[in-house]
């Protein structure tokens, strides 16, 4: 199996950008699909962004279109999510999660994900 370990996490400014990495070990990571969720302090959690096997297709939640975008980088077994334009609300612990799916599926439901990470903290101050 996959192990996840995330990173980037910090606090920043309201507008600022960050680039969280998500690097694992274990196995390849190029016959996983990836997705990114968060969740802020007393709601849900919720998908971010996915991505597929090859990096050819990806989906973003809505309330982060144009301004994340997920990314990965089969060489170094690591996949991005660079987060522009940061708002308050993007406050949250911030998961990524593998899952061996048929190359082409982009997942967004978390119970489609079976190895997670433990989270990173990215805190947004207005």
């Amino acid at each position: 199996q996959v192990q996840l370990v995330e990173s980037g996490g910090r606090l920043v400014q309201a507008g600022g950008s960050l680039r969280l990495s998500c690097a694992a070990s274990g196995r390849t990571f190029s016959n996983y699909a990836v997705g990114w969720f968060r969740q802020a302090s007393g709601k849900e959690r919720e998908f971010v962004a996915g991505i597929n096997w090859s990096g050819a297709s990806s989906s973003l939640a809505d309330s982060v279109k144009g301004r994340f975008t997920i990314s990965r980088d089969g060489a170094e077994n690591t996949v991005y999510l660079q987060m522009n334009s940061l708002k308050s609300d993007d406050t949250a612990v911030y998961y990524c999660a593998a899952a061996v799916t048929s190359p082409s599926y982009v997942l967004r439901s978390p119970n489609s994900y079976a190895f997670w990470g433990q989270g990173t903290q990215v805190t947004v101050s207005s």
